[in-house]
């Protein structure tokens, strides 16, 4: 018998339906999950069913519950143990504890910039994965964002941060600084401390490749001089960097929201025509002063709602 505590698979809508009625039979208590169609417990198991179609499986049962219920009631075959043995031969770093760092808003004029990062370990990750949690700017519907964050606050259990940067502040920094890069590296430096105030001994940190890792390893302070960081292209295909980019996200649209109630009008992401239409209504009000409480005034979306261009 299998000692594993925690099993993952993608099943069918009608399999779950199917199983659900399998383990009600057999005295499960049932009950809700965010972003799932219901999460069920018997003694010391846990079974979620995401909508996402991923069922994770943890617990003392979770071998019983695979070898003697899903494969011969739901898949009909045996094959437990494979598909983690699999995916953990793949990517086996993803498995192992670590942090990721992500950012949200810096495309963005109006707003603010968050940086957060996120504490993974084998469990999380995999139950991470198992609630469909990737990369941010796959995401379009910002529910799904918020519910998504929410998954990961709870199977993080506090150990994540988030640094926002909110535009007037931003501004202030960018005219110290004077570098974009300069200053998501301050950011990200401050995101990992923060971190480490929760998981002392994170032994690493991922980010995506931006500037130079020396510019983050020099902001860092005395608590994260011992951890490892590495730069990567795509690396928001770690788990660990993929739940970070949605926290950030989170983070930046409720902000965004804010924003707008004070601002009075809707504040549009990104720095397209329709952003530079609310920016040049904004400069008509109050000029250049009053967006710099709402925007990243270093952005040549400024000069064109000021009519300087």
């Amino acid at each position: 018998m299998s000692t594993a505590t925690n099993y993952v698979h993608t099943l069918e809508a009608a399999q779950i339906g199917e199983l659900r009625q399998i383990m009600e039979a057999k005295g499960w208590e049932f009950g809700d999950a965010p972003y799932a169609h219901w999460r069920a417990r018997l003694e010391k198991t846990q079974v979620v069913a995401y909508e996402s179609g991923k069922l994770t499986v943890q617990g003392k049962g979770t071998a019983e519950f695979v070898q003697f219920i899903l494969e011969p009631e739901i898949l009909g075959e045996a094959r437990f143990g494979y598909e983690h043995l699999l995916a953990e031969t793949e990517s086996p770093e993803m498995f192992e504890p670590h942090a990721g760092i992500d950012e949200s808003g810096k495309g963005d004029y109006f707003g603010p910039l968050v940086i957060a990062a996120a504490y993974v370990d084998a469990d999380s990750a995999r139950t991470l994965l198992a609630a469909g949690v990737t990369d941010s700017k796959a995401i379009k519907n910002d529910r799904r964002i918020r519910d998504l964050s929410e998954v990961i606050r709870a199977e993080t259990r506090g150990r994540f941060s988030i640094v926002p940067i909110g535009p007037e502040a931003y501004n202030r920094l960018y005219a110290k600084i004077g570098n974009v890069n300069k200053l998501l590296a301050w950011g990200h430096a401050r995101a990992v401390e923060n971190l480490l105030d929760r998981v002392p001994d994170c032994p690493r940190a991922i980010s995506d490749q931006f500037g130079r890792k020396s510019t983050v390893e020099r902001a860092l302070m005395e608590r994260g001089a011992r951890i490892k960081l590495e730069q990567r292209t795509k690396a928001e295909s770690d788990i660990a960097v993929a739940a970070a980019s949605i926290l950030a996200r989170d983070e930046f649209v409720r902000r965004l929201e804010q924003l707008g109630t004070a601002a009075g009008v809707s504040l549009p992401k990104g720095a397209g025509s329709g952003v530079v239409k609310v920016a040049s209504s904004l400069g008509q009000e109050g000029g250049h002063k009053l967006l710099t409480r709402f925007a990243k005034v270093h952005f040549k979306t400024t000069e064109k709602a000021l009519g300087l261009t």
